[in-house]
């Protein structure tokens, strides 16, 4: 005797074994296994590009470069007595001291996304890939803490002077 088959259990395994090959494909690199050097981006058809971000021709999308609305992050990663750097899972410098009206800008070194979020809520970069950019422009003097929300040990200051 010839056992039955169920057809609901055909079409069960016939889709799993489509949608595992279908995340296999999505999943592998068209170069030759290195991973792009700047985290995607999103143009709308109309060409302009996702609010926040500022499109420098570089990466994948050509759009690694984040800002605030408001503010402009330049081409090139800047360096600079108002600039900072995330290498290593860590901000360099720890400790940063600007007057007050100026912009500080966050760069992203690491292979790994990472964020810049102050503790009081009155910044929020958004997920920053290899070489992105962040720029910040503070109007308020004080001491500004914040961290990486995806790496909470990452922590550090900005301390805005009059």
């Amino acid at each position: 005797m010839r056992p039955t088959r169920n057809p609901r259990r055909t079409a069960v395994a016939v889709s799993l074994a489509a949608a595992a090959l279908l995340t296999a494909s999505a999943c592998s690199s068209s170069g030759g296994g290195k991973a792009p050097d700047a985290a995607p981006g999103i143009t709308y058809a109309s060409g302009t590009a996702t609010p926040g971000m500022v499109p420098d021709g570089s990466g994948p999308t050509g759009m690694p470069g984040m800002s605030m609305p408001g503010s402009s992050a330049p081409a090139a990663a800047p360096a600079g007595p108002n600039a900072v750097t995330i290498d290593n899972f860590a901000f360099g410098p720890s400790s940063l001291s600007v007057k007050l009206g100026a912009t500080v800008t966050w760069t992203n070194h690491d292979e790994e996304p990472h964020t810049v979020v102050a503790d009081d809520g009155s910044f929020r970069s958004p997920t920053l890939g290899n070489n992105a950019t962040y720029t910040f422009t503070f109007t308020k003097a004080g001491t500004f803490a914040y961290v990486c929300s995806i790496h909470p040990f990452m922590h550090a200051t900005v301390v805005v002077t009059p």
